[in-house]
C-alpha cells in the first residue's frame, strides 16, 4: 500500500512487520468469508430445492461451517499404507497456499492491496497455473487408480480453460493498456458505462460491448470449470469417481483441499468484479466522495467490490443448483472448440478497435 511505502521507506523491519500484519489480516478475513460463503451456497441450493438448508447450529444456521470445521479437525488423520506420505500431505498444503497467496495482488479498495505490482495479472496467471500441481501430487501420491484418474481429469480441465481465460484477460489488457490490476480498476471510474464489460472508455467504446459481454460470460463459465465447480465437477463426480483426486483424503488434508477450492471460487468471482465490473468503482459518478477522508472513501469502494463479488457468487450458486452436470467430452469440446476460437476472434477485434477506431 502507498502509505506503508512512505512510512517504511527507511525502515525495513517496520515494513516487514506491517506487510506481515496485512497478510495475516487478509488471510483471517478470507477464511471467515469462505466459511459464510459455504453457508450461503448451501442456503441457495436448499432454496432452489424448496428445503431449509443449514438452520440448526447457531442463529439461522450461521455457525454450520464452523461446526464442520470442528468435525474435520477432530477426525483421525489416515494416510494409506502405500501412499507417498510426504507428497500426500504436501499436496493440500500447496493447493491452499497458492489459493490464498493469489489474493496478494487483488485490489480491494483504493490503496488496499498487499502487492501493488505493475504485472499483477501476470502474477495471478503464474500462481493459478501452479495450482494444478497440488491436485496432480494428491492424485499420484494416493497410490490408487481412482484418485490418479481424477487428478488427470482435473489437470486436463484446468489447463483447457486456463487458455480461454488467458485470451479473455488479454482483451481487458488491450482495453486498459496495463497489466496492473489497480490501474485497470481506476480506468473504469465514472459510471457503469465505463466498465470493461461494456467496452470500457465510455460511450465511444460502447460497440465493443458486443464483444466484451460474451467475454465476461466466457470468463464466468471458464471460472466454474477452472475451479471444478458444478456443472463442471467431473473430476469428483459422485457417480463416476467418488471424490476424484481427494478420494483417499480425510480429516484436515481434505479440509485444506476443500478450502483451496472454495478460495479459488471466491478469487475468480473477485477477479471478474475487478476486470469486468469496475472493481471498487461505484456504478454511478460519486463526486461527493472527494471531500471524504481517504479511509472513508476506501471503505465505500470496498463495499462496492464486496457487493459485486457477492452477486457473482450468487450466480455461481444458482448455476450449481440449476444446471445439470456435463459429460466430460462435452466439457472439453466447449473449452477447445467454442471458447478458445471465440476468445481468439475477440482478441483480434479488440486489438483492431484499439489501433484503428
Amino acid at each position: 500500500m502507498p502509505w506503508i511505502a512512505s512510512i517504511t521507506r527507511d525502515n525495513p523491519i517496520l515494513w516487514f512487520a506491517l506487510t506481515f500484519g496485512q497478510i495475516v489480516v487478509i488471510t483471517i478475513v478470507l477464511l471467515l468469508v469462505v466459511a459464510f460463503m459455504i453457508y450461503g451456497d448451501r442456503k441457495v441450493f436448499a432454496g432452489v430445492q424448496m428445503r431449509k438448508g443449514p438452520n440448526v447450529v447457531g442463529p439461522f444456521g450461521l455457525l454450520q461451517s464452523f461446526a464442520d470445521l470442528g468435525k474435520f479437525l477432530v477426525k483421525e488423520l489416515v494416510v494409506p499404507a502405500g501412499a507417498d506420505k510426504i507428497v500426500f500431505l504436501l499436496a493440500p498444503l500447496i493447493s491452499v497456499t497458492l489459493a490464498l497467496g493469489s489474493w496478494a495482488a487483488i485490489p480491494l479498495a483504493p490503496g488496499w492491496v498487499v502487492a501493488d505490482i505493475n504485472v499483477g495479472i501476470l502474477y495471478l496467471f503464474a500462481v493459478s497455473s501452479m495450482g494444478v500441481y497440488g491436485i496432480i501430487m494428491g492424485g499420484w501420491a494416493s497410490n490408487s487408480k481412482y484418485p490418479f484418474l481424477g487428478a488427470l481429469r482435473s489437470a486436463a480441465q484446468m489447463v483447457s480453460y486456463e487458455v480461454s481465460i488467458g485470451f479473455v484477460i488479454i482483451t481487458v489488457i488491450l482495453l486498459g493498456g496495463s497489466m496492473s490490476l489497480p490501474r485497470i480498476v481506476e480506468l473504469q471510474a465514472g459510471g457503469f458505462w465505463n466498465w470493461n464489460i461494456l467496452g470500457g472508455g465510455g460511450l465511444k467504446n460502447l460497440p465493443l460491448a458486443l464483444v466484451m459481454i460474451p467475454m465476461g460470460v466466457i470468463f464466468f463459465i471458464s471460472g466454474l470449470a477452472e475451479t471444478n465447480r458444478p456443472p463442471f465437477d467431473l473430476p469428483e463426480a459422485e457417480s463416476e469417481l467418488v471424490a476424484g483426486y481427494a478420494v483417499e483424503y480425510g480429516s484436515t488434508p481434505y479440509l485444506l483441499f476443500y478450502l483451496a477450492e472454495m478460495s479459488n471460487i471466491l478469487l475468480m468471482s473477485g477477479l471478474m468484479a475487478v476486470l469486468f465490473l469496475g472493481g471498487w468503482q461505484a456504478p454511478f459518478p460519486t463526486p461527493f466522495t472527494a471531500s471524504w477522508a481517504p479511509w472513508a472513501a476506501s471503505l465505500f469502494g470496498l463495499m462496492w467490490l464486496v457487493l459485486k463479488t457477492a452477486f457473482i457468487l450468487f450466480m455461481n450458486a444458482m448455476v450449481r443448483a440449476v444446471v445439470p452436470r456435463y459429460r466430460y467430452d462435452q466439457l472439453m469440446r466447449l473449452g477447445w472448440k467454442v471458447f478458445l476460437p471465440t476468445a481468439l476472434v475477440a482478441v483480434a477485434i479488440v486489438a483492431g478497435w484499439r489501433v484503428y477506431a
